[in-house]
């Protein structure tokens, strides 16, 4: 008789000891590729001069870290106040432009902080448009006869980076105050809550678990950040291991610095465990209503609209057409570079091909821990997803003694056979970003896959071993069909993330290969990032489709609308 509920939780696998010991491995395999750049960089750093970390820690590692720690907190702000003020507006409100908004607010994801901080200096620059009009109506002739807040600043990067990372919040946010109970909302209105109260004593509290995830994900990207930061003048701990590996020639020091950096990222986890700590809130089975939207009239519906609105109008449709502006008046699209094309194809080819690797092994290690159903490979999987977690910039680091030494594996073997030397084969090519990104993005398809894996009950399993399927044809008949929504989705994911990467392609790119995002950041250190118009709108209009499916996914059934009564 076949085990129901917990029993089919605790139920054998039924695998054979080789079976068994393939599964272990492939759930090794993710684990052993995150690891392995963390444990070559640590003995990179304590493989360096002596002399090199009094320099670093007298003269570079307090102005990065301080300004680091500034930029993060200043984000964390941006970002909680936008992502949860439009996150609960939409949710718990009806007022014009309330349903379009909920597909425009997610947008400003489409675009890399790089563009944007690109697309903003351009604009605010003294020789960009604002500050030209500036001078006209005041009557000013030149830039130095007036003051006018400088986009290249700290503060600049903080709004900038905030702006286009809120939506993490956002998506958090709303699909918590979505999945919630009418009854808690309800019973705050009946004791007299105002809209206010509301906020403060409701819908923050459900958004806690929320916040410490979405943050968590804006800052963790802010640290992976490179382009905006250098461009707007902010020494940033990545700016700082690109610096002291690129321009100083010392990669020891690098090292040294990720290593800091790394406990930066350790920390910025803690505190997401620490925030979601004794804070889980489900639906009820009994109520599962949605709660009712209150109807807003007059003055205080289009107040509210305009204040949603502004965050898709600074993080998204400014940049946007400035984007556009530049490309038409440029001309860009009927003369534009001839080796975009080229850049563009090895793009996409890099990222498709980082796209089926880490689908394979996030789709691969996830079938082989249900089948395996032990802590051991449970807890091996979560290691596997910690690369999203590590800076491409630390990443790219790390990668270079393990790709080397496969290298050096790879024609120790061809001499063996009497072959000649194949020199750097995945150091020195291509091949070294396609492992980073895989490394980089391995938690997007493990994650997915555990999430569509997880809708298929375990009797399913069951009953076809009964059958007498074995494990790969219950996973190719079975978890792969049912599972392939999920693994749709992540594909896009990764497939747009390894299409905007910069740090980890800046710093392992072959001289020969330019990708859009290096395209773009060429440009920008020449001081003439509007060339780079063309390649920055194929980036953004790719990324735009991953947004509206993370939209798509989170709407659900219509709330009844309430009228106001405030």
């Amino acid at each position: 008789m076949l085990a129901t509920g917990s029993e089919a939780i605790r139920a054998p696998r039924f695998l054979s000891r080789r079976s068994h010991l393939f599964a272990m491995l492939l759930v090794a395999l993710p684990a052993v590729a995150v690891l392995a750049p963390l444990l070559s960089l640590a003995v990179i750093a304590l493989g360096g001069d002596a002399e090199i970390w009094p320099h670093l820690a007298a003269y570079v590692l307090p102005t990065a870290i301080y300004q680091t720690t500034l930029l993060l907190a200043g984000v964390a702000v941006i970002a909680a106040i936008v992502g949860i003020g439009t996150a609960w507006a939409v949710t718990a409100y009806q007022f014009p432009g309330r349903d379009a908004l909920c597909w425009l607010l997610p947008l400003p994801l489409a675009f890399p902080t790089y563009i944007v901080a690109y697309v903003y200096v351009d604009i605010f620059d003294p020789i960009g448009p604002v500050q030209q009009l500036y001078r006209a109506m005041f009557g000013y002739q030149t830039a130095a006869e007036y003051w006018f807040p400088s986009i290249r600043s700290l503060p600049g990067a903080i709004f900038v980076i905030g702006i286009v990372l809120y939506p993490y919040v956002f998506l958090a946010a709303r699909a918590m105050f979505l999945t919630q109970s009418a009854s808690l909302i309800e019973v705050a209105r009946t004791l007299g809550a105002s809209r206010l109260g509301l906020v403060r004593h409701v819908a923050l509290p459900l958004a806690r678990p929320a916040l410490a995830v979405g943050l968590s994900l804006a800052l963790l990207e802010t640290l992976n950040d490179i382009g905006a930061s250098e461009y707007l003048g902010v020494q940033t701990l990545t700016l700082s291991i690109y610096n002291t590996w690129i321009n100083r020639s010392s990669l020891p020091g690098a090292a040294q610095i990720a290593c800091v950096m790394l406990i930066a990222v350790i920390a910025l986890m803690a505190l997401e465990r620490h925030g979601r700590r004794h804070r889980r809130f489900i639906v009820s089975s009994r109520n599962g209503r949605i709660v009712s939207r209150i109807r807003l009239t007059g003055r205080t519906a289009w107040f509210t609209l305009a204040l949603c609105l502004l965050p898709v109008l600074l993080g998204f449709l400014l940049p946007a057409a400035r984007l556009t502006h530049e490309v038409i008046g440029r001309g860009l699209i009927y003369g534009f570079d001839s080796d975009l094309i080229g850049h563009t194809a090895t793009t996409v080819m890099l990222s498709a091909a980082a796209t089926v690797i880490a689908i394979a092994l996030g789709l691969s290690a996830a079938i082989a821990v249900r089948m395996v159903r032990s802590r051991i490979a449970s807890g091996t999987i979560v290691v596997a997803g910690l690369g999203y977690a590590v800076p491409g910039t630390v990443l790219a680091l790390g990668l270079l003694t393990p790709l080397v030494g496969i290298d050096n594996l790879i024609n120790a073997a061809s001499r063996l056979f009497g072959g000649p030397p194949l020199g750097l084969i995945f150091a020195g090519s291509s091949a070294a970003l396609i492992v980073a990104y895989v490394i980089r993005f391995l938690a997007i398809s493990t994650g997915s896959a555990q999430a569509g894996l997880a809708r298929i009950p375990h009797e399913i399993d069951d009953v076809a071993r009964t059958l007498g399927t074995r494990p790969p044809g219950i996973a190719w008949l079975i978890h792969l069909p049912l599972a392939r929504p999920a693994l749709g989705g992540a594909a896009l994911l990764v497939f747009v993330d390894c299409l905007k990467e910069l740090p980890a392609t800046l710093l392992l790119r072959p001289l020969n290969v330019e990708t859009l995002s290096t395209y773009i950041y060429q440009f920008a250190t020449r001081g003439n990032f509007e060339e780079g118009a063309l390649a920055a709108l194929l980036i953004v209009a790719v990324g735009i489709l991953p947004v509206i499916h993370l939209t798509r996914f989170s709407e659900i059934a219509p709330a009844p609308i309430a009228s106001s009564s405030r």
